[in-house]
């Protein structure tokens, strides 16, 4: 990708560490002594991802990676810092690997998916995209996992079946949580793109209501004729 990013909603947060460190999990693999240092250190690892210091947070936590392959939450937390850093095939292969170790978790699709965007491997974003869909783990991830969907879709000039796929289901709800603003987003910009005008003006005005500071919504609204 030459290091640009995949096009997506602003405020982009897809992913995160597990808030809390499981010691039994390194325990089983390490011993109690060791695990307890490695979890400390994961922690620290997390700390520096939640701080956006990607690059300490990737310092801290590919030795760990490298001492305890099979240990999920440390190839998890290397995937994600991978992937904000911009490095989609090592991210890809790290969280590859969290979901092999966790028996196949739809938990990190959406952001596995972002990375195999990036690198143009649209077979695998949509086969992704139809494993969580038929999960459903939660709307928040299923959401993020469609609007990925919907952008590979783009990607390759089909713009109708990009809005199709986010149109889906859709319906404004009363109180909007941050995934119906940044799917709304995302139609919205289908719509510009796709010269459906009215309905972009509408879309962005509808979120600018909602969340007045939600990136740029107002202005796109009022400058589209």
């Amino acid at each position: 990708m030459g290091g640009t990013a995949p096009k997506a909603p602003p405020k982009r947060r897809r992913g995160g560490p597990a808030a809390e460190v499981d010691l039994s999990e390194f325990a089983a693999l390490v011993g109690m002594k060791r695990a307890k240092t490695l979890v400390a250190r994961v922690a620290e690892a997390a700390e520096a991802f939640a701080a956006e210091r990607f690059p300490d947070a990737r310092r801290i936590i590919r030795p760990i990676v490298t001492e305890v392959p099979d240990a999920p939450t440390a190839r998890e937390l290397l995937g994600l810092t991978q992937y904000r850093l911009g490095n989609w095939a090592e991210a890809a292969r790290q969280l590859e690997e969290f979901r092999r170790l966790t028996g196949y978790s739809t938990e990190q699709h959406p952001v596995l998916a972002d990375c195999y965007r990036a690198l143009k491997r649209y077979k695998l974003v949509d086969e992704l995209w139809v494993e969580l869909a038929e999960a459903s783990p939660s709307a928040a991830l299923v959401t993020e996992g469609r609007i990925v969907a919907a952008g590979a879709l783009a990607d390759r000039g089909r713009l109708a079946d990009a809005v199709r796929t986010l149109e889906r289901g859709w319906k404004p709800p009363r109180r909007p949580a941050i995934h119906h603003l940044r799917r709304a987003y995302a139609l919205a910009d289908l719509y510009e793109r796709a010269g459906e005008m009215p309905r972009a003006r509408a879309l962005f005005g509808w979120i600018a209501a909602a969340d007045p500071q939600f990136v740029d919504a107002a202005s796109r609204s009022s400058a589209i004729r």
